[in-house]
């Protein structure tokens, strides 16, 4: 399989059904959850005719296990521009609730994670 050839300038996400279908689209970092489930929901691919949900607002995407509110942007979640990132997509109506939303999850670093952005699962 030959290497896709990723504008410097743009995120190559690599779209992952509950079935393992998968799908690549670009995106800008300025695009947003809500703005990628348009997109998918409007260039719906051909080989996941089955799985085409009924309304674009019950889209959801998944990354590093936390589901995405639409108004995060994909540069807020610091994905590098030119390389490819995995999410999940799925059909759900609503987002679960954080478990704790006054504490903040710190990642490896020791720098607190996004409060806004994500529910952790």
């Amino acid at each position: 399989m030959a290497t896709r050839n990723i504008p410097s300038n743009r995120i190559n996400l690599k779209l992952i059904l509950f079935d393992g279908k998968t799908h690549e689209f670009l995106f800008c970092p300025s695009d947003t959850a809500a703005d990628i489930a348009e997109h998918v929901y409007t260039h719906w691919p051909d080989d996941w005719t089955k799985e085409h949900c009924p309304a674009t607002n019950i889209l959801r995407l998944i990354y590093q296990g936390r589901f995405l509110h639409g108004n995060v942007s994909l540069a807020a979640l610091q994905l590098p521009t030119g390389k490819t990132t995995v999410m999940h997509l799925v059909a759900r109506d609503n987002l679960p609730e954080p478990n704790n939303p006054g504490q903040l999850k710190k990642d490896k670093s020791g720098e607190p994670g996004c409060a806004n952005c994500c529910a952790v699962l």
